[in-house]
Order: C-alpha cells, then sequence, then structure tokens
C-alpha cells in the first residue's frame, strides 16, 4: 500500500534523479574510467529510467534502479542526509531537511 509520504518521496526522488538540481550527484572511480561518451549515456540511461517494479522498487519510493550502457551494468541509488550531511535524514519526505545524495556506480562496485 502507498501512502501519501511515499508518493512525496518518490516525487522528490523523480525530480531530483531527472534534473539533479535539489541534490548532489557522486560517481564512483570505476565510472570516473569510462570514456567521456559512456558516463554522458550511462547520465541519460539514470535521468530517464522508468522500469520500477515491484521487485526493483518494493517500497515505492524510486530509489535505486538498474541500467545497462554500452554492455556495461550500473548501478544508481539515492540516500538521504540531513542537511549537514553528517547523518540521515529524519524524514526523506521534507525537502526542508533532507539533502538527496544520487550515487551512479558499476554493478561490481556495488
Amino acid at each position: 500500500m502507498t501512502t501519501n509520504r511515499t508518493k512525496t518521496i518518490r516525487i522528490l526522488n523523480d525530480a531530483f534523479r531527472r534534473t539533479w538540481l535539489t541534490g548532489e550527484v557522486l560517481m564512483t572511480p570505476g565510472i570516473g574510467s569510462l570514456s567521456i561518451e559512456s558516463q554522458s549515456r550511462i547520465a541519460e540511461a539514470v535521468q530517464t529510467f522508468d522500469a520500477f517494479t515491484a521487485d526493483n522498487d518494493p517500497h515505492g519510493e524510486h530509489d535505486f534502479g538498474a541500467v545497462t550502457v554500452d554492455g556495461t551494468k550500473v548501478f544508481w541509488k539515492i540516500d538521504y542526509y540531513a542537511m549537514d550531511m553528517l547523518h540521515g535524514s529524519e524524514d526523506p519526505a521534507d525537502p526542508k531537511v533532507t539533502k538527496r545524495v544520487l550515487t551512479i556506480m558499476l554493478a561490481e562496485e556495488y
């Protein structure tokens, strides 16, 4: 069952993932070792990802995904931090107290 809180988190996560405007984006060393062209295609694949299912998104928050780009399996995930970035957010549904961090990594780096 999806709650209003879950819907709010999902909306905030989708907006961030699609635009990268409301949080921080980190790419792991494995992603950084790829060509700029591959990195660009990976970024686009993450931003346009919409293949959420009950299997890959059991909580309905759109906070994790997997894509394959140029034959490379890539995972992405969104974590929720307090604004000071020292600990987790107390309420990921409240953008006033939450800093979202999107990490994009090679599957083997997970």
